[in-house]
């Protein structure tokens, strides 16, 4: 069994990760053909290997989201003014993100439209419509949609000005099952990234400082990059009955008095796929997880012009295919090492070699993306060895994921700790106590750059005391630098 150096570059044209962090994430959404910018800034063409990924990503939540009883609707894209105002708070929140629609044609519109960030509003209007009786109770309905929010600063997959997501919005007749509602669902992303993107999540809630606008609460799942800083991987949110007050939205209980429902919402985004690069990424290319991997087997045959080669190539292909693995033969004339490059730069899990040798000892040789080894296995066992190696590198990149979370992951009592192991040791998540003042958040972002994250739902004492006041501690509060 062989093992190549992961940190020795094959392809030169990816600049180092440790050289220049930035850098190297553009090389790679570009060298690996994710993504192709456009003339208008802050929106990107995903091409067909980034749009394959968002479509495995796409098919796998939906079929939990089914699972869970949940139905795909589809809103307009546009939100007249008048909609957006009813609920202040929430207005408040998106207002220098929005994009406004003031004219059809040649003709100046007697409304605005906004061009949705978000579409809390719609589905409100659409609930008023449809929601009478405690019998109408739940809905549970989900979207698969793009949405508009005009950033300032922006990086593709990260935080661009068009994105795709899927949005969930539920109504309940109750307080009680909201909260539910919102908590499974935050179970369900972080199953997702576990299971799928073998990327290991923190669970916990927002601050009120940093909770979703109009919302009564926000949870999230936060992730820790290769370099130490953190991605919201995705949110759910209580409403709470402040929506349907807004809106007007009542049913009549089994009392037949009338009475506010309570709502949730919930979404991640393309943005996955840039924790996917940032998480696995290494200096070669792409690494993915081969759950959403577009290819998770490709077979590259050595010496096929030489009998049989191909034919055998061939054999296998179907036989990995039929079996319901995504598997490629590239048959071209390019040379078996810029195959090997190009594949590695895909971040195709696992790599079948086939040769002349290979075939007449009735085998052939796999290859793991995420640690290059090569182990030589019986070709009577392809199926069965391939499965196994698409687990190990699933279990491998997890692993790893989780060691680098946990090396760069610092308890400190005080800010000069935390500037000292963010300065010493290189950025990562910060636990430290909290008071739970808004001013003591904002004076430790200030002072040392790592702003709250969240409050972990499962908690640690770290100290009796608020990290920065010395006041009673209320919470240990997840601290970081963020994309």
């Amino acid at each position: 069994m062989a093992k190549q150096d992961k940190n020795k570059k094959s392809v030169e044209a990816i600049t180092s990760m440790d050289e220049d962090f930035a850098q190297w994430y553009t090389d790679i959404v570009k060298k690996a053909e994710l993504i192709a910018y456009t003339s208008v800034k802050g929106c990107m063409v995903i091409r067909p290997y980034g749009y394959a990924i968002w479509e495995n990503i796409q098919k796998i939540l939906d079929g939990m989201f089914k699972e869970t009883g949940h139905e795909n609707v589809c809103m307009p894209m546009f939100i007249p003014e008048s909609l957006l105002q009813k609920e202040k708070d929430h207005v408040e929140g998106f207002a220098p993100e929005v994009a406004w629609v003031t004219h059809g044609g040649n003709d100046k519109l007697e409304e605005r439209l906004c061009v949705r960030p978000t579409s809390e509003t719609l589905f409100c209007e659409h609930y008023a419509q449809i929601v009478h009786s405690y019998r109408d109770l739940p809905k549970l309905y989900n979207q698969w949609v793009s949405v508009v929010r005009w950033e300032k600063t922006t990086r593709p997959f990260l935080r661009s000005r068009e994105f795709l997501w899927q949005e969930g919005h539920t109504i309940h007749a109750t307080a009680e099952e909201a909260v539910e509602e919102t908590e499974k669902m935050l179970n369900v992303y972080t199953r997702f990234c576990i299971d799928a993107l073998a990327m290991p999540v923190v669970q916990g809630k927002k601050t009120e400082s940093d909770k979703f606008a109009g919302a009564v609460s926000t949870y999230a799942i936060e992730a820790l990059m290769h370099d130490g800083k953190a991605l919201q991987a995705g949110t759910s949110h209580y409403f709470g009955d402040g929506f349907a007050k807004a809106f007007a939205i009542q049913y009549a209980g089994k009392d037949n008095k009338l009475q506010y429902p309570h709502q949730t919402s919930w979404g991640v985004t393309t943005r996955l796929i840039g924790a996917i690069i940032m998480t696995h990424g290494d200096n070669n290319g792409l690494v993915l997880p081969p759950a959403v991997a577009p290819i998770q087997v490709v077979i590259v045959p050595a010496a096929m012009h030489k009998e049989g080669v191909l034919d055998k190539a061939r054999e296998l292909y179907h036989e990995l295919k039929n079996a319901g693995i995504r598997v490629k033969l590239d048959d071209t004339e390019n040379s078996p090492g810029w195959k090997f490059a190009e594949y590695e730069m895909k971040g195709v899990p696992v790599r079948v070699e086939i040769g002349p040798r290979d075939i007449e000892a009735d085998q052939c040789v796999l290859a793991t993306r995420h640690n290059g080894e090569k182990t030589s296995v019986s070709l009577d066992s392809l199926v069965e060895s391939v499965q196994e190696k698409l687990q190990e590198v699933h279990d491998g990149l997890y692993q790893a994921a989780l060691e680098n979370r946990n090396r760069r992951t610092y308890q400190c009592r005080t800010i000069e700790e935390i500037n000292q192991a963010l300065t010493e040791k290189g950025d990562g998540f910060i636990e430290a106590m909290w008071c739970g003042e808004e001013a003591c958040e904002d004076e430790v972002k200030a002072q040392t750059g790592a702003g709250s994250r969240c409050i972990p739902l499962e908690q640690k004492q770290i100290s009796d005391v608020c990290v920065c006041c010395g006041k009673p501690a209320k919470h240990m509060v997840l601290w970081g630098k963020a994309y």
